[in-house]
């Protein structure tokens, strides 16, 4: 096994354009790439200009035309709630596409961000994909930050809109995550255009009139969309660092 590792890191140390544009080959593209590795801005690199995809296409709907679609996609299993969900790629597909759509109602699309500030549930998962599918830029903040904390992410990448849910579930406490959500919306100068909030049964959030939309409510309403095709070279997501030393840094 070593001896395997060395030959392939030694063959993508010695020739990097060629190794990584073999791999690529492993993805569909819309458009191939022009430029494997564009070094004429070092050292701001970027990889595989001129090529487009979607990588919601790539993580579910390539997997359902290739006769995957009734194989697990995604295992949920909590120990908190003592429940297991299991989801086809099939099924995932659909229930991004028709999230997506949601977002889409809504405004969101290509380059816009979204905040998703929730639990770890199967819907953190369908929001993050649903906003690659549309081309929007997502931005997961951990579940139960302190409002000040999601507010200054908010004033950064000042999302369109947030996905949340109605609370979150931490060994025998329920934390509800709708007054931080709130109260951070108050302290940010930035107002997104809406919020989508999941109802979870432990706990039921009050919602803002002419602002916040229940989840099912929104899918319900919606209709499936399909991947946009974006640049290999734009944004998938925003990671923030925790800001222990300053003011939280946006990675892209």
């Amino acid at each position: 096994m070593s001896g395997e590792f060395e030959r392939v890191y030694g063959r993508a140390r010695s020739d990097p354009e060629g190794f990584w544009a073999e791999a690529a080959e492993a993805l569909d593209w819309d458009r191939k790439w022009d430029k494997v590795l564009d070094d004429s801005k070092a050292p701001f690199y970027r990889w595989f200009t001129g090529g487009m995809l979607n990588t919601c296409h790539n993580a579910l709907d390539r997997h359902v035309n290739q006769g995957r679609g009734d194989q697990a996609a995604l295992i949920h299993d909590s120990p908190v709630t003592d429940s297991v969900t299991t989801l086809t790629y099939r099924e995932l597909r659909d229930a991004v596409a028709l999230f997506a759509g949601a977002l889409a109602d809504r405004g969101v699309g290509k380059g816009d961000r979204v905040i998703i500030y929730m639990p770890m549930v199967p819907e953190a998962a369908i929001a993050m994909l649903a906003c690659a599918r549309i081309g929007a830029v997502h931005s997961v903040v951990f579940g139960g930050f302190a409002a000040n904390e999601l507010a200054v992410r908010i004033d950064d990448c000042a999302p369109r809109v947030i996905v949340s849910a109605s609370c979150g579930i931490e060994g025998q406490r329920v934390i509800a995550y709708k007054p931080l959500l709130d109260e951070a919306i108050e302290l940010a100068a930035h107002r997104p255009a809406s919020c989508i909030i999941l109802q979870r049964p432990q706990e039921t959030a009050n919602m803002t009139e002419d602002r916040d939309v229940e989840w099912r409510a929104a899918t319900a309403a919606a209709t499936a969309h399909d991947c946009v095709s974006v640049a290999a070279t734009d944004p998938l997501y925003i990671l923030y660092t925790s800001g222990t030393t300053g003011q939280p840094k946006g990675v892209v």
